[in-house]
């Protein structure tokens, strides 16, 4: 069972940018597709962004499309989301999600997903 820690969360202003990371505690993440999703107060969990456990393929969705990018290091046991251009609607606890999964399969359900992170908080002000 893998396990994950996120980090990168904090205030920033909108237009700014944020990197946050997702360290997995063992090397068989490099066996797990992996996603971000994320949670506002008040709302229901939402699907951010997702990569296959090579890196080859990356799915977003279309609120982030274009603003967020997603990637991996399998070396580093570590994911990432790299998000620029924030806007206040991004606010939100950022949870990192992922799941055994063939090579180049990805899914943006979250029932999908068998391990979750404890979340990081993102707050952008306007």
């Amino acid at each position: 069972q893998v396990q994950l820690v996120e980090s990168g969360g904090r205030l920033v202003q909108a237009g700014g940018s944020l990197r946050l990371s997702c360290a997995a505690d063992t090397w068989i993440f490099a066996t797990y597709a992996m996603a971000w999703f994320r949670q506002a107060p008040g709302k229901e969990r939402e699907f951010v962004a997702t990569i296959s456990r090579n890196g080859a393929r990356t799915a977003y969705a279309d609120s982030v499309k274009g603003r967020f990018t997603i990637s991996r290091d399998n070396t580093r046991n570590t994911g990432y989301l790299q998000m620029d251009s924030l806007k206040p609607e991004d606010t939100a606890v950022y949870v990192c999600a992922a799941a055994w999964a063939m090579s180049g399969v990805i899914t943006t359900a979250p029932t999908e997903y068998s391990t979750w992170g404890q979340g990081t908080q993102v707050t952008v002000s306007s």
